[in-house]
């Protein structure tokens, strides 16, 4: 496992929490332990450690960072944000800061959690979990849960002799504790309390439970759950107090590992999209082989959203979370506003999905969204010209089609891009339309729809008219006078070609006059 940088700490835990001001050495110095400073013992010395200014002002914080210096840590914490910013780059030491309110084993168990958390750790940390739950059941004496705030078991103990019930085998079984009114109740009680608590049998079938909620700085990470057979130890109390501290420590690496794994994803999947990152690696590195799509979600444009930001993140999200649910683990990034998703092919079940999670975003965020579907490449190669794809949908997407794919709206795109070359490119916008429409804004002649209709229908007479809802005379003596007007030739089949495209991309004219 690599050692955890200064960097990937950030990544973790970076922003609000911990601050950095300084780092002399840069961000790629090793992180190897958090240490809380006592002023009645020697400093020891250990390298890659960082040291918490406990009871040190940041402003006299000076001679501290001196000390880690020559103890040869790689930085310093204090609370507040006047910290001596100047010796740190003087001595080569990190300065970072925490609030002036925070709580210094709140941030020692912050910091030690992410330092713990690298993405070659042991996947979601649930090992740990099984450890500790065999643990704690050992020295409790009773069969032992770990659960999430959702109810939703995490890990059991597998000690050989210990008293269950139906309701133990039944949340094993589903990895979710049985629903009921009985259970919600005691759950209020035991997320009311900061000791262990013991809660009665439900049912005359089922066992008695010790619990204790799991928590680090006012946060409710779960809760450990012992079934009490007529066995607990003396001591058992004691057993799940500490139980759930180290439970909180694991609670938090495994989720720092989980958000940086993904922040490393992200910005891998970004290089993608963007051509930059090398296709191979990035396959093995998010799980990608065989052929797959890009699917792209943004929030409608013409909608007034007060915090698109923080709306589009709540998108990120949902389309994350509906994506997860039918492929697992799965790989999605918000860039400039745009949620991009890469699915597995084949593609018949695409749309559906983007239809789903369109639903599902407008209903939660109360924003319109709307969705677009890239070609299906071979593999993760193709994945640039699939993105471009999903973005030139975008472009044509509206409230009567919210959702699309590529194949579904190609003359849209192709005129799409027919415009944008045209008009970029002065010998392609010129021509002889020009004049037809500035003689029509002249004069109220309507000579530039007519020559639309006409080459529309194939240069039949009969057929324009029809688009016109006219007499093909007065069709025919439009023509006649357009040609006298304007000196356009029409019976130069290139020129009818130009002027076709020219009137129908640059101008936005159709044939039907609705």
């Amino acid at each position: 496992m690599d050692a955890c940088t200064l960097g990937d700490l950030l990544d973790v835990i970076g922003g609000p929490s911990v601050r950095l001001h300084t780092a002399p050495a840069g961000l790629t110095v090793p992180v190897a332990e958090v240490l809380l400073y006592d002023a009645h013992a020697p400093l020891p010395h250990l390298p890659g450690a960082l040291l918490l200014a406990v009871g040190v002002r940041a402003a006299a914080a000076g001679p501290l960072v001196r000390a880690a210096a020559e103890a040869g840590m790689t930085g310093v914490v204090v609370r507040g944000p006047d910290g001596p910013v100047g010796e740190a780059e003087a001595r080569s030491v990190a300065l970072l800061s925490v609030d002036e309110d925070a709580a210094w084993h709140h941030v020692h168990l912050l910091l030690a959690s992410a330092i713990g958390a690298r993405p070659a750790a042991s996947g979601s940390g649930l090992g740990d979990l099984f450890a500790l739950a065999d643990a704690i059941a050992a020295a409790a004496g009773g069969a032992t849960a770990i659960e999430d705030p959702r109810q939703r078991i995490l890990a059991y103990s597998t000690v050989a002799g210990q008293a269950v019930d139906e309701d133990r085998r039944q949340g094993i079984l589903g990895l979710q504790v049985p629903a009921s009114s009985e259970n919600t109740e005691q759950y209020r009680v035991l997320f009311a309390a900061d000791r262990p608590v013991r809660l009665p049998a439900l049912r005359d079938a089922d066992l008695p439970r010790l619990a204790m909620p799991v928590r680090a700085g006012g946060e409710t990470l779960g809760s450990v759950w012992v079934v009490d057979g007529g066995t607990l130890a003396p001591d058992a109390e004691e057993t799940l107090t500490q139980g759930a501290s180290t439970a909180a420590l694991l609670l938090l690496r495994a989720r720092a590992a989980q958000e940086l794994a993904r922040h490393q994803n992200s910005d891998l999947l970004r290089r993608l999209l963007e051509g930059t990152a090398d296709a191979s690696t990035a396959a093995q590195r998010l799980g990608l082989e065989g052929s797959l799509r890009v699917a792209a979600f943004v929030l409608d444009s013409a909608a007034s959203v007060p915090d698109a930001e923080r709306t589009a993140l709540r998108l990120l999200d949902v389309v994350r979370l509906q994506c997860e649910a039918r492929y697992g683990r799965h790989a999605c990034v918000l860039v400039d506003g745009v949620v991009y998703a890469l699915l597995p092919g084949p593609g018949a079940r695409h749309r559906a999905l983007a239809e789903d999670i369109v639903a599902r975003a407008g209903q939660a965020l109360r924003v319109p969204v709307r969705a677009a579907l890239g070609e299906v490449v071979p593999d993760v190669g193709g994945v640039v010209d699939s993105r471009a794809d999903a973005d030139l949908v975008l472009r044509v997407l509206d409230r009567h089609l919210p959702v699309a794919t590529v194949d579904e709206v190609r003359p849209r795109i192709t005129l799409l891009r027919l415009t944008e070359l045209l008009s970029q490119r002065r010998e392609l916008s010129a021509g002889a339309w020009r004049r037809v429409l500035a003689y029509d804004a002249e004069h109220g002649t309507d000579y530039a729809r007519t020559l639309v209709c006409w080459l529309d229908a194939g240069c039949d007479m009969a057929g324009a008219a029809k688009l016109l809802a006219v007499h093909p005379n007065t069709c025919r003596y439009r023509l006649r006078q357009a040609q006298q007007h304007t000196g356009i030739d029409l019976d130069d089949p290139d020129e009818r070609l130009m002027l076709w495209l020219q009137l129908r991309v640059l101008a936005g004219l159709r044939g039907a006059t609705s």
